[in-house]
């Protein structure tokens, strides 16, 4: 199944705190991302029926092995990108912004030509 957008952000959200804390539970993403309690939990709801994401008896949210990938995926995206938009002089916070939205849309090939700029040039 093709994720959406907003399901690819809320995975890669999932990731990000996971590495920021011991444990990730739905009010955390609330904060992180500023959604709304309903909003979040719809989508935690809809993740865990795909198999991305499972919650356990207290509450707390793991990536499940294809959860993971997405998100390892995503979050990889967006670290090559803002740092190549940073590279060719686009300014930091510009750069993570860009880098946000172009993550979702950019193809393999394009990823890899860029990854491959990047070691070439490093």
């Amino acid at each position: 199944m093709k994720l959406q957008e907003s399901g690819e952000m809320y995975l890669e959200t999932i990731l990000v705190l996971s590495e920021r804390m011991p444990h990730v539970r739905s009010i955390d993403i609330c904060e992180e991302m500023g959604y709304s309690k309903p909003s979040v939990s719809r989508a935690m709801s809809i993740l865990r029926n795909n198999g991305y994401v499972i919650m356990d008896d207290s509450g707390y949210l793991h990536l499940t092995d294809s959860g993971m990938e997405v998100a390892t995926k995503i979050y990889d995206r967006h670290n090559t990108l803002s740092a190549f938009l940073t590279w060719i002089g686009v300014d930091e916070e510009t750069a993570t912004d860009d880098a946000c939205r172009i993550e979702h849309v950019i193809s393999d090939e394009t990823m890899a030509a860029i990854k491959a700029c990047m070691e070439k040039n490093k």
